[in-house]
């Protein structure tokens, strides 16, 4: 992939992945074919702010979860009400992280 598809892809996309990560998506991008870099910059990755408004509003029923892929958890989040709201009170803080590192884990699947 060529150095401007990659700074534009990262100066869109750069706050939708964990931070420590973007030297190493940096370097992943410019090994990839041109094949997949479409694959990769056209992929609807999850907003972190998105997910935390989601979470705000809808975590007690366990949404969130369900968007990140953790199905399990979110049943068991709609069935205890968020933990009678003290999961729900934890996932606020930590939701805006989850995302960006199921937005990374969906990046690496994209690859291989």
């Amino acid at each position: 992939m060529e150095n401007q598809k990659i700074d534009s892809f990262l100066s869109i996309k750069g706050e939708y992945f964990p931070s420590a990560n973007i030297q190493t998506i940096r370097d992943r991008l410019a090994a990839t074919p041109d094949s997949k870099s479409d694959l990769i910059r056209f992929y609807e990755y999850k907003n972190p702010t998105v997910m935390l408004l989601i979470s705000i509003f809808l975590g007690q029923l366990g949404i969130d979860r369900f968007m990140l892929g953790d199905i399990g958890l979110g049943v068991l989040k709609l069935i205890t009400a968020g933990g009678c709201g003290i999961w729900w009170l934890v996932d606020l803080f930590t939701v805006q992280d989850r995302t960006r590192e199921y937005n990374y884990k969906k990046f690496i699947e994209i690859l291989w």
